[in-house]
């Protein structure tokens, strides 16, 4: 890891400003020199990717240690970066992969148990996800959930599918990005991906039925 990089990744104290300056824009000011153009690009994007990181690994300190690795592989492969795919998407495949390869190197992430903070579910919430459950064509419980203890049974449902379902339920179903830029994240086909998300929401279905018996 670089000084460099590291001193942008430990830059937290820039001003909580609202970004709107184009990606190809800020990249080019960075590789002029302008170091701000990159804590501009950190700020931009740090929160969504820590978010898409910690519902796929599922611990806060390691969703914590993968950004900072993510944004420290991005500045250090920014000029590898031709522009082929947006910075947006380059910069979400690069954290999915870390994310992945990393649980699949440390089993303890892979599965989270069902049986873990048990609480009692009320009635309300229990109709709520037994609709899910009888309709097929809904969304994934977790992409609309407002109610906060339905959230927690869909998001621990969600810990209950191996890695690579969970990413493709957390890219398509909470961050709501198209089919089309989820194959170019993950580097697989469109068939694929309708797929695996297929798979996924009838594995997570299958949980959430254990849950409710």
């Amino acid at each position: 890891m670089t000084e460099a990089a590291n001193s942008y990744i430990r830059s937290r104290q820039v001003s909580n400003m609202h970004v709107n300056i184009n990606d190809a824009v800020l990249i080019e000011q960075y590789r002029n020199g302008d170091s701000a153009a990159m804590e501009q690009l950190v700020l931009k994007y740090q929160n969504r990717i820590y978010n898409v990181i910690l519902k796929i690994c599922a611990d806060p300190d390691d969703a914590a240690e993968l950004t900072q690795e993510t944004f420290v592989k991005i500045i250090e492969n920014l000029d590898k970066f031709e522009g082929r795919s947006g910075f947006y998407t380059w910069t979400f495949r690069i954290a999915v992969n870390l994310t992945l390869n990393y649980c699949q190197r440390n089993s303890k992430l892979a599965f989270r148990s069902l049986d873990a903070e048990q609480q009692q579910d009320d009635s309300q919430v229990k109709q709520v996800l037994k609709d899910f459950l009888s309709d097929d064509s809904s969304p994934d419980p977790a992409a609309e959930v407002q109610n906060k203890e339905l959230y927690r049974i869909a998001a621990k449902a969600l810990m209950g599918l191996d890695e690579t379902h969970r990413a493709v339920i957390v890219l398509r179903d909470i961050e709501g990005m198209s089919y089309a830029r989820i194959a170019e994240i993950l580097d697989i086909e469109l068939g694929t991906v309708r797929s695996r998300l297929s798979r996924a929401r009838s594995k997570m279905r299958d949980i959430l039925e254990a849950i409710l018996r």
